[in-house]
């Protein structure tokens, strides 16, 4: 837990404030304010280890989410969205500062976002521009909770708990209740922003059960058989260079895919937690209607990276596979026509847009610092130029976890594992190849594509800094 009274606390408290004043202060006045109707409300979802396909709206056949299906349906549905680095901590401040990791430098779990980088993030920008601001969830940035910063803050530090000692409710439901109790307390002339950072699915990492579900949704998925994924073969393990074979997401799934048994008990639970979510989820868009937001609310859900089932004999995420790096991403605008919504959009989405597109939903021009864009044109169905590649990068513990960057484009993932030699670099083209089975780096036909993508990632390395 973080010590709220500690002097280095208090310094980053005193830092945080200074930075939030002297960008903006907590609430401009209202000649400065955007006009009444460009500021909706904001509600702000974000699973924790979901991956793409882990939906029904996904194409899951499986797994129960009606609340998160329907929203699809009101909204937009992006069907490839992805992170820019697979791990929460690192993902998370790409999400509030729309940078990726080469800028913001958050590479581990205890560096906090500088004061002055946190005011440019879009809870601050939104709080200075007279929004009121909640959080409630995961933080996952730092040791040092900016509570402070937020109107109405039930964030807890470090992963969490999702039964404790003292409490008997389930997390997410505790979750729940909170963001009702943030939404029934709203002043309908100011417009809010909420950020539910759910816990769910993530695992309580090597406890005796490490996704302990809702003992309501115990029975689900019990008489259902999941699945095993194609390239949780061994030979697709056999494949990875030695030193991922032997990292944490090797250790990892040793605990909870090693066996049959385990397989369908893990997955299984992993689908209870996310089912679990969606009923709150359910919770928070009948709150919505019930206290007359609903007309002028944006929902946003996303995930902070996806999640291996054994897929190449891993568990858990970092790695520069679709499984990992891949995760869900709805956006419903209650203002868009009827023939817009439904949609599914095949442009390359990134974490580090979600920043960007709440505040351009708010009125307020992003900061130069944010390497983000936007998704609001693509959400209205407007056409445009947009990105045709984008950066991974992933240096979190190197020790347990393979440093690793590369490029994704629309048709090919080149993964370059760094800081070994000779270098190891992996092309699959994702046209052909969705499973990635087939590793054509060494291939002549396709050397020119390699050499392609290689010159793309040394540009992108440079420049994104």
């Amino acid at each position: 837990m973080t010590d709220n009274t500690s002097p280095r606390w208090r310094l980053y408290l005193a830092g945080l404030t200074a930075a939030l004043l002297l960008a903006g202060s907590p609430r401009t006045s209202q000649a400065q304010q955007p006009p009444k109707a460009a500021r909706p409300n904001i509600v702000f979802l974000l699973a924790d280890d979901l991956r793409w396909d882990a939906l029904g709206c996904m194409g899951n056949r499986i797994i129960q989410t009606p609340n998160l299906d329907a929203l699809a349906k009101r909204g937009v549905l992006f069907r490839n969205a992805f992170v820019t680095t697979s791990i929460c901590a690192v993902s998370r401040a790409s999400i509030f500062t729309g940078q990726y990791a080469r800028r913001h430098r958050i590479n581990d779990f205890k560096t906090d976002l500088s004061p002055e980088a946190f005011a440019r993030t879009y809870v601050a920008l939104l709080r200075a521009a007279g929004y009121r601001v909640g959080f409630i969830g995961k933080y996952g940035v730092g040791v040092n909770l900016p509570a402070a910063a937020f109107d109405y803050w039930r964030g807890f530090p470090g992963q969490g708990s999702y039964f404790t000692k003292k409490e008997t409710v389930h997390l997410t439901q505790r979750m729940g209740d909170q963001a009702l109790e943030f939404l029934k307390a709203q002043d309908r002339k100011t417009p809010f922003c909420l950020s539910v950072s759910f816990k769910s699915p993530h695992a309580m990492d090597r406890a005796a059960r490490e996704f302990p579900p809702d003992p309501r949704d115990e029975k689900l998925y019990e008489d259902v058989t999941i699945p095993v994924p194609k390239t949780a073969a061994d030979k697709y393990f056999r494949a990875l260079p030695e030193f991922a074979q032997q990292s944490e997401g090797r250790a990892r799934w040793k605990l909870r895919f090693a066996t049959s048994e385990q397989y369908q008990k893990v997955v299984r639970d992993y689908y209870r937690l996310i089912t679990g979510m969606d009923r709150e989820i359910g919770r928070i868009v009948a709150a919505l209607e019930q206290l007359g937001l609903t007309d002028n609310t944006i929902i946003i859900f996303s995930s902070d990276n996806g999640f291996f089932l054994g897929e190449r004999g891993m568990a858990d995420k970092w790695l520069m596979y679709e499984e990992s790096i891949r995760v869900p991403l709805i956006v419903s605008d209650p203002r868009l026509p009827p023939a817009q919504r439904g949609r599914g959009v095949a442009a390359m989405a990134l974490n580090i847009d979600l920043a960007p597109t709440m505040l351009d939903y708010a009125g307020i021009k992003a900061p130069q610092t944010m390497q983000g864009r936007s998704l609001r044109p693509l959400v209205e169905g407007k056409s445009g130029a947009w990105r045709k590649d984008w950066f991974y990068e992933h240096h979190t513990l190197p020790k347990i976890i393979p440093p690793s960057e590369g490029v994704r484009t629309e048709r090919w993932t080149y993964l370059r594992w760094m800081g070994v030699e000779p270098v190891i670099e992996e092309l699959y083209d994702l046209q052909a190849d969705p499973l990635q089975e087939h590793n054509l780096a060494g291939q002549a036909a396709h050397r020119d594509t390699l050499t392609r993508l290689r010159a793309r990632w040394e540009q992108l390395r440079r420049e994104l800094k």
